[in-house]
């Protein structure tokens, strides 16, 4: 671009030609308190001679290369959460519907059910993750990152298919009464959901908090609260040993009622990343690091979006008017530079360089104001 008031830069990541020389690979992970939307604690540049060496000679690099590392790692990361979540869940509730078969307990069968679709549930996660490895394409520019907020809708539709089938044996038992058999048994298959429920619930929260994955931590919850409704199973089985034949059914449908619980919390996770939806503070935090970057007067338009377990940005900077094209282009690489270090899970960043507005001067975007959306 001729015009030495603007600048545009871009740094990608898969398939273009034009490779940035700026590379900084970070030799640290970004600080993050254990959730993939948490606000971090900004990263400042080293300071004093000893800092600034030690941050010279650390391999830094933001480059293509690096960036499809930890990305693919990522995805494996949590590719093994998903296979360990899956034989943990899948023996449980296979344990679980042994039980089911000998005692006939409805408020089990619904634990059970739902234990095995939430094991079931590492599958559409696992192909979404496959899929994330991928390269982008000239139909995909942005790559394949979005199969995993497919993957949470495909989750979302389980949790809510357990829910109906959990409702419909509790209340065709409450209509159709029969006495609960061997009850110590299904008080131990109620402690063994629980166990089994509450190690995965901790395992995909922990992974998918970490890759910034919203369906893997939404299997989570979903999990932690089956690892509750088996506990509520032990309610029935207790009524059921009292002589009450309606507190299994019972319990069958205060199981069904959790489970709509999480069905709320997770459709609302996975709708908000459907719709690009980011924390606020996040923003915040972004646009405080920006406003850091010598030569940045401004900071216009701020946007973020997730793809998958990662994080895009498109900014708008303000700079010197009467800066030359090369001095905009130095601050735009310092201004992405600063949000790759500030900002967790951020692979990408489009840096846009305005020229600060001089008196009388008109608006430099004037040609594209018929464009703007009313």
């Amino acid at each position: 671009m001729n015009d030495p008031h603007h600048h545009e830069h871009a740094h990608e990541h898969a398939r273009h030609g034009h490779e940035h020389g700026h590379g900084h690979e970070h030799g640290h992970a970004p600080h993050d308190r254990g959730h993939g939307h948490t606000i971090p604690r900004g990263h400042s540049h080293p300071r004093g001679l000893t800092g600034r060496l030690r941050h010279l000679l650390t391999p830094h690099s933001h480059e293509t290369a690096d960036k499809l590392d930890s990305a693919l790692e990522s995805s494996a990361r949590g590719m093994r959460a998903l296979w360990v979540s899956l034989a943990v869940l899948g023996a449980t509730a296979l344990a679980q519907a042994v039980v089911v078969v000998m005692s006939g307990s409805v408020a089990l069968l619904g634990d059970t059910v739902h234990n095995a679709a939430d094991a079931l549930t590492a599958l559409p996660l696992g192909v979404a993750f496959v899929l994330g490895r991928r390269a982008a394409t000239r139909r995909f520019t942005y790559g394949y990152g979005r199969a995993e907020d497919l993957a949470g809708i495909v989750i979302v539709l389980t949790i809510a298919a357990s829910a109906a089938f959990a409702a419909w044996a509790a209340v065709d038992r409450l209509l159709d009464p029969h006495p609960v058999r061997h009850i110590p048994v299904v008080a131990a298959a109620a402690l063994i959901g629980f166990a089994g429920n509450e190690w995965v619930a901790r395992h995909r929260i922990r992974v998918g908090r970490k890759i910034g994955s919203a369906a893997l931590v939404a299997d989570g919850l979903h999990a932690r609260t089956d690892g509750f409704t088996s506990l509520a199973v032990l309610v029935g089985a207790g009524g059921a040993a009292l002589g009450w034949q309606l507190a299994d059914p019972l319990v069958g449908l205060a199981i069904t009622a959790a489970i709509l619980l999480v069905l709320r919390d997770a459709a609302r996770e996975v709708f908000r990343r459907v719709m690009d939806a980011v924390e606020p503070e996040l923003v915040d935090h972004a646009e405080r690091a920006l406003r850091e970057v010598a030569g940045v007067r401004d900071v216009g338009e701020l946007r973020l979006r997730w793809i998958g377990h990662r994080l895009r940005a498109e900014v708008a900077v303000v700079v010197d008017g009467e800066a030359t094209v090369r001095r905009a282009h130095d601050i735009a690489v310092e201004a992405e530079h600063a949000l790759l270090h500030a900002v967790p899970k951020l692979t990408a960043a489009l840096v846009h360089a305005d020229p600060a507005p001089a008196p009388g001067e008109a608006d430099p975007h004037r040609t594209l104001a018929h464009h703007a959306q009313a």
